[in-house]
């Protein structure tokens, strides 16, 4: 079992950079892929970026890309979003994620934090 929390959400300008974080509570925590979702309301959860167990290996969203980064600290067992140039498209709760697949879809992730909001104001 892990557990995931997400912190560091909050309201920022448009322009402006925002990290998120998720801590995860586990013996194996290098032995997952981690990725972050976002959900703005009335919408699906979204592909945001993913990186897989050794941190080696990233990949984005094309509406995220060249904005954020992802990268984890597995000897912290936490994962990071850094959101730069934000835009109030990017709106929505923050959610991370934890599998053994490396993957963009959420069905394939089996261990979800409870999010963290992050609002842009234009």
């Amino acid at each position: 079992q892990v557990q995931l929390v997400e912190s560091g959400g909050g309201l920022v300008q448009a322009g402006g950079s925002l990290r998120v974080s998720c801590i995860a509570s586990g013996r194996t925590f290098s032995h997952y892929a981690m990725a972050w979702f976002r959900q703005a309301p009335g919408k699906e959860r979204e592909f945001v970026a993913r990186i897989t167990g050794s941190g080696r290996t990233t990949s984005y969203s094309d509406s995220v890309k060249g904005r954020f980064t992802i990268a984890r600290d597995n000897a912290n067992n936490t994962v990071y979003l850094q959101m730069n140039s934000l835009k109030p498209e990017d709106t929505a709760v923050y959610y991370c994620a934890a599998g053994y697949d490396y993957s963009t879809t959420a069905r394939k992730y089996d261990y979800w934090g409870q999010g963290t909001q992050v609002t842009v104001s234009s």
